[in-house]
């Protein structure tokens, strides 16, 4: 352990209980107070091994108010646990609140290796393993979910999506609606006993067993989108109307046409004062 007062991210098994680290199981039983998603989930897992702490329930309708709280422990001297229901914290989970305050006062921050879903749909998943673009649950509304995929339709990269099983079968449907007949493979329960995988298309994937939590992996666009016809301006504007901010479309058309971002800049500014 740090000598100073040290704030620990700590991974817990997505399912079954063996995947812990032994690190991990040494670190929750040395650091003073553990906050916890649900006390009664963390419970489970101390009780296996035997270990005996003092948890806090520290989860998504509360985190703002429990940043205090971590950083009066820290100012204690004492060490701090975080960990979540399943996997490693803030990976669609409870606590970048937390990071984010106490790494504003500089205390150590550290953040252990070990389980999350996403890596091993990706590893089984049969698609590109690099790059890829994690971007965790979609909007659970429709209309706005579809915007995110549109949004999405473009890009060259595997994304890796989460999603739960009375969602899954109209993120599908809306995800062949908007990215076409492209590969995709669908994980469920990893790690688990009924572990399972489907590989296919947007277009044959059917009789999935709507049970447990899924993680997409779907192809990024092979398609080559020409934007040679486009003035520089014309090229961000069209960005902005997908719903880009100014300086992300601004970002992103400086890396489609291999530019600086300052001259891109400017010469929207330009245009923009000339109006």
């Amino acid at each position: 352990m740090q000598e100073k007062a040290t704030l620990y991210l700590i991974p817990t098994p997505i399912g079954n209980l063996d995947d812990i680290t032994i690190r991990s199981l040494k670190t929750l039983e040395l650091v003073d107070v553990i906050f916890c998603e649900d006390t009664r989930e963390t419970q489970k897992l101390l009780k296996k091994y035997n270990i005996k702490n003092k948890l806090i329930s520290c989860h998504e309708y509360n985190e703002e108010e429990m940043t205090s709280k971590v950083l009066y422990y820290l100012e204690m001297g004492s060490n701090v646990g975080l960990v979540t229901d399943q996997g490693t914290p803030l990976i669609s989970d409870p606590g970048y609140k937390i990071v984010e305050y106490i790494a504003s006062f500089h205390y150590n921050i550290i953040s252990l290796p070990g389980p999350t879903a996403f890596v091993p749909a990706l590893t089984v998943s049969a698609l590109p393993p690099q790059p890829f673009l994690f971007y965790g649950f979609l909007n659970a509304k429709e209309g706005k979910q579809k915007k995110e995929l549109e949004k999405l339709k473009a890009y060259p990269f595997t994304m890796i999506f989460y999603e739960s099983p009375h969602r899954l079968m109209t993120t599908l449907k809306n995800m062949k609606d908007i990215f076409g007949a492209r590969r995709i493979s669908i994980s469920r329960e990893i790690s688990k006993k009924f572990e399972q995988t489907y590989r296919g298309s947007l277009e044959e994937l059917e009789n999935i067993e709507l049970k447990g939590e899924f993680v997409l992996v779907v192809e990024g666009s092979r398609e080559k989108v020409d934007f040679s016809d486009l003035s520089m301006i014309e090229h961000v504007d069209l960005y902005i109307e997908d719903g880009l901010s100014t300086k992300e479309a601004m970002k992103k058309v400086a890396e489609e046409r291999g530019l600086a971002k300052s001259i891109i800049y400017k010469e929207y500014q330009q245009k923009k004062e000339g109006e």
